[in-house]
């Protein structure tokens, strides 16, 4: 890493609509006006510039059987780092990664403390497992732990029924995320099926992760209470695999999967037409690698959004949500230096020239 001064040319994309020419990076922050200091020394670097990508999604610190040791999690982190993911909104994980926060060369992370879910009514290891009557308290709890937000596992199998279904009766969920507004804090649910979208939805919620279950009636619902989602369309993609494992035993839920999966573009794209506010998330961690930023704005186009649409998922609207700065004049230098316009292309994303963290050039 270096502290040299950067000099950006050719085209800055400090918005979907705004080009600029010339940039200079200098302490750590970015300028647009020449600086006074000597720049024979400059570091030169001519292409595309976006904004550090934003992964609204995804875990540091857990895996499929849980949480993981420091170094681990950091691997995740520099993985979604090579990415040019410079800011992760961090939706669950088991382990404090709080010391993350103390080094200059890993992203930004946002986080929505622990998951919260049902007793035996998700992944084994990862959530806070709690019964209706503890909700609130544990709401605040989390709130208290993490950074503006709190995740609830809205629904999962219940192996009674054999399909999906609420993990919470509806009547404990306004309480709890009324709780949750009044430490500050935004809430979001993992929801899969249909159901628990109306239910989140007339409790106040913020946001939906994965919104697969989405249709018509919640969808007008979604746009006019301005409830935003985070599809994690290439996590979408392991629906198959997930329905083949319970076959056998829940023959119903493996059709409902299988239907959801066939309809995730359509579904969100319907999101999209009806304009709901949707954000590129990946759900790494867990299952999935970090580092799959660019293939989740890749799928954002398959669900029919222009290429400017699907990258603003990723860099302005984005920032923009989680309160955190674009390029703008004196804004912390998060940077990723492309070799293509991605507005022509977003697979250019895959391919990053240059990732610059806080002002340093770090890939």
């Amino acid at each position: 890493m270096n502290d040299d001064v950067l000099h950006l040319t050719g085209c800055i994309l400090a918005g979907p609509d705004d080009e600029v020419g010339e940039a200079w990076v200098v302490d750590g922050r970015i300028t647009y006006a020449r600086p006074e200091t000597n720049l024979d020394d400059a570091v030169e670097l001519d292409g595309w510039f976006l904004p550090g990508l934003v992964d609204a999604h995804c875990h540091v610190g857990l895996e499929s059987h849980g949480g993981v040791p420091p170094e681990r999690a950091e691997e995740h982190a520099l993985a979604d780092r090579a990415a040019g993911a410079l800011l992760l909104r961090d939706c669950g994980s088991p382990v404090d990664t709080h010391w993350i926060d103390e080094r200059d060369d890993l992203p930004r992370i946002v986080r929505a403390g622990r998951h919260i879910a049902r007793t035996k009514r998700y992944i084994r290891n990862y959530a806070h497992e709690i019964e209706p009557e503890d909700l609130v308290a544990y709401v605040r709890q989390e709130a208290r732990r993490g950074d503006g937000w709190v995740k609830l596992v809205g629904d999962w199998i219940d192996r009674d029924a054999g399909d999906l279904t609420p993990c919470w009766p509806a009547e404990a969920l306004k309480p709890a995320i009324d709780a949750a507004h009044a430490e500050g804090a935004r809430v979001t649910a993992h929801c899969f099926g249909e159901q628990s979208l109306f239910d989140f939805a007339d409790a106040g919620v913020d946001c939906i992760e994965h919104a697969s279950g989405l249709t018509e009636e919640s969808i007008a619902l979604f746009a006019e209470r301005d409830i935003s989602i985070v599809p994690t369309l290439v996590n979408l993609d392991n629906f198959p695999t997930f329905a083949a494992a319970g076959e056998a035993a829940f023959p119903a839920y493996a059709a409902h999967m299988r239907d959801l999966h066939a309809r995730r573009y359509t579904t969100i794209g319907a999101a999209r037409d009806a304009g709901i506010r949707i954000y590129a998330g990946t759900d790494a961690g867990g299952q999935l690698p970090h580092g799959l930023i660019a293939s989740e704005v890749a799928e954002m186009t398959n669900a029919g959004m222009s290429n400017s649409e699907a990258l603003a998922t990723a860099t302005w609207g984005a920032r923009e949500w989680l309160g955190h700065e674009r390029l703008t004049e004196g804004a912390p230098a998060d940077i990723v230096m492309l070799d293509a316009d991605p507005r022509d292309d977003v697979r250019v994303l895959a391919a990053p020239r240059h990732v610059v963290l806080r002002g340093r050039i770090v890939e």
